[in-house]
């Protein structure tokens, strides 16, 4: 079967073996790419209430201990300014709020309260959830895709943020 017939067929008259002469890295491109896709259509069923903004649950999601306003926003790709008032508006929430850094006093970090950390650990839940239900996978698998993920996910960052990734964040 062509690679066009594969990309004009609803998903429930494809072929499940219809690979095609893909390579395992085209493959692997097009399953990343329509698994951004169904995670996107998905990611504000992802949320609390009342609801976080997408930078706003990003940022709880990276805040796994206290950390630099400055280091989450290159990790995030996003201007300091705009996670100040991402910051502003999580601390007005009572999610999280700003500490010296003991390391360098002119420095803010934000660490997350109590009430961050419950919003934390159900964000985590949720995100999970809509993952195992979206890709399918089971647990040795999500665990293996996971581990490349991650190592893909390094390599990247080494090699440069992505254009596109940081213009969105902009």
């Amino acid at each position: 079967m062509s690679s066009d017939t594969i990309s004009n067929c609803l998903p429930q008259e494809c072929p499940v073996d219809a690979l095609g002469d893909f390579t395992p890295e085209i493959r692997a491109m097009m399953g990343v790419h329509i698994l951004f896709w169904k995670i996107e259509d998905l990611v504000e069923t992802i949320n609390i209430d009342p609801p976080l903004t997408k930078q706003e649950r990003h940022a709880l999601l990276r805040l796994d201990a206290p950390q630099r306003m400055g280091v989450l926003a290159k990790e995030m790709a996003a201007l300091p300014s705009a996670i100040t008032a991402m910051a502003d508006a999580l601390e007005a929430r009572g999610l999280l709020v700003r500490e010296r850094d003991p390391d360098d006093r002119r420095a803010w970090r934000l660490r997350l309260t109590a009430a961050g950390t419950q919003a934390r650990t159900e964000l985590i839940q949720k995100a999970s959830k809509v993952f195992k239900d979206v890709s399918g996978l089971t647990d040795a698998e999500v665990e293996a895709f996971a581990e490349l993920s991650w190592k893909i996910h390094e390599h990247i960052l080494r090699s440069g943020v992505p254009l596109s990734m940081a213009k969105e964040n902009l």
